[in-house]
C-alpha cells in the first residue's frame, strides 16, 4: 500500500470519529492525529465545523496545534511555544518532517546549513540520518544527499495542506502556465507551417530542378544525335 492510499484510509477514519466528537473529546483525538507517523495531511479534519467551533473556547489551544501542523513548522512552533500545547516525542518528530516539506516546495536543493538550522540539529551525522530513516523510508520525499557539496537534493517530495490563500496563488500560476502553453503551441504550429512550406517550395525547385535537367539531357541527346547522323556520309572501300 503505498503512502498516499494508506494516509487517505488513516485521514477517512479520524474524520468519522472527529465528526461525532464533542470540543472536550476533540482534543485527545487532535493530539492523535499529530502524533500518528504516518499522517501528514489535516485540511480534512480542520475543515468540520464541530472542530472549527474550538475557536474562542478554552480547547482552542488544539484548534491552533492542528492548524500548526496543517501549514506551519518547527520554527513556527519555537516562536509559539508558550501558547500551544507542550510535544510529545512522537509529535516533535511529525513536525520536523514537516517542515523538510516546506522546504523542499521552494527549493529543491536544501544546504545542509539551513536544514540543521530549522531543524535544530547539531551535527551532519544526526542531519543525514533523519533525512535517511525518518524522510526517505517514511516515502514523504525521494532525495539524494550529497556530502561534498553539502546539501540535500530532493526531486520529489509529498504535498502538504493548502495555507490560506495559497490556492488563489496556484491558480494564477496555473492560469499564467496556460497562457504560456497556448503561446507556445501557436508558435511551434507556426514554426510547422512555415516547415511545411519551405518543404513544398524545396520540392518544387527539385522538381524543376529535375525537369531542366531532363530538358538538357534531351537537348544533348539530339544534338549528339545529328552530329552523329550517316546523311551524307560516304564510307570507303
Amino acid at each position: 500500500m503505498d503512502i498516499e492510499q494508506k494516509q487517505a484510509e488513516i485521514i477517512d477514519q479520524l474524520v468519522k470519529r472527529a465528526s461525532t466528537c464533542k470540543s472536550e473529546a476533540l482534543g485527545p483525538l487532535i493530539i492523535e492525529a499529530t502524533s500518528h507517523p504516518s499522517l501528514f495531511a489535516f485540511s480534512e479534519i480542520l475543515a468540520l465545523p464541530n472542530v472549527a467551533q474550538l475557536e474562542g473556547t478554552t480547547d482552542s489551544v488544539y484548534l491552533d496545534l492542528l492548524r500548526l501542523f496543517a501549514h506551519g513548522t518547527w520554527g513556527d512552533y519555537k516562536c509559539n511555544a508558550t501558547r500551544l500545547p507542550h510535544l510529545s516525542p512522537d509529535q516533535i518528530l511529525k513536525l520536523k518532517q514537516l517542515t523538510v516539506l516546506t522546504l523542499a516546495e521552494s527549493n529543491k536543493v536544501l544546504p545542509y546549513d539551513t536544514l540543521m538550522v530549522e531543524l535544530d540539529v547539531s551535527n551532519v551525522r544526526e542531519l543525514e540520518d533523519f533525512l535517511i530513516n525518518e524522510c526517505m523510508y517514511a516515502g514523504i520525499v525521494r532525495g539524494k544527499l550529497d556530502q561534498l557539496k553539502r546539501c540535500f537534493e530532493v526531486p520529489f517530495a509529498a504535498g502538504r495542506d493548502l495555507r490560506p490563500g495559497q490556492l488563489g496563488n496556484m491558480l494564477h500560476t496555473l492560469s499564467n502556465w496556460l497562457n504560456t502553453s497556448e503561446n507556445l503551441l501557436i508558435s511551434i504550429q507556426d514554426k510547422i507551417k512555415w516547415a511545411d512550406n519551405m518543404s513544398e517550395m524545396d520540392k518544387k525547385h527539385r522538381k524543376e530542378a529535375e525537369e531542366g535537367v531532363e530538358e538538357v539531357k534531351k537537348s544533348l541527346s539530339m544534338k549528339v544525335s545529328r552530329a552523329w547522323s550517316p546523311i551524307g556520309f560516304t564510307f570507303p572501300y
